[in-house]
């Protein structure tokens, strides 16, 4: 049974940082390519950011360039997703998904393209 758990999310103060884990059990991390999304109330489901199975390849959403970064370990069939400079419209529940076939694509996340979901995280950033 493929289980995928996000972690360190929490409540902090504008311009802070926090750092997302997601681990999964029953699946190969480093078959897939492992995104981060996140909703908030009243929103639609954003795509945040992926990245390849090899780490070599990353996306990142418009509204998050500059401040959040991606990585995972392959080893510890661990990602990450290392939020720097939060700011209040970042608050959201972050979820974390694999895809099948290791790849993301170059211009957007779509959820469908995602097999394996987390229940998420919670991030308050507060002004």
């Amino acid at each position: 049974q493929v289980q995928v758990v996000e972690s360190g999310g929490g409540s902090v103060q504008a311009g802070g940082s926090l750092r997302l884990s997601c681990t999964a059990s029953g699946l190969t991390l480093g078959d897939s390519a492992m995104g981060w999304f996140r909703q908030a109330p009243g929103k639609e489901r954003e795509g945040v950011s992926c990245i390849n199975w090899g780490g070599r390849f990353t996306y990142y959403a418009d509204s998050v360039k500059g401040r959040f970064a991606v990585s995972r370990d392959n080893v510890k069939n661990t990602g990450y997703l290392q939020m720097n400079s939060l700011k209040p419209e970042d608050t959201a529940m972050y979820v974390c998904a694999a895809a099948p076939g290791g790849y993301c694509k170059p211009n957007a996340m779509s959820p469908t393209d995602f097999r394996d979901w987390g229940q998420g995280t919670q991030v308050t950033v507060s002004s």
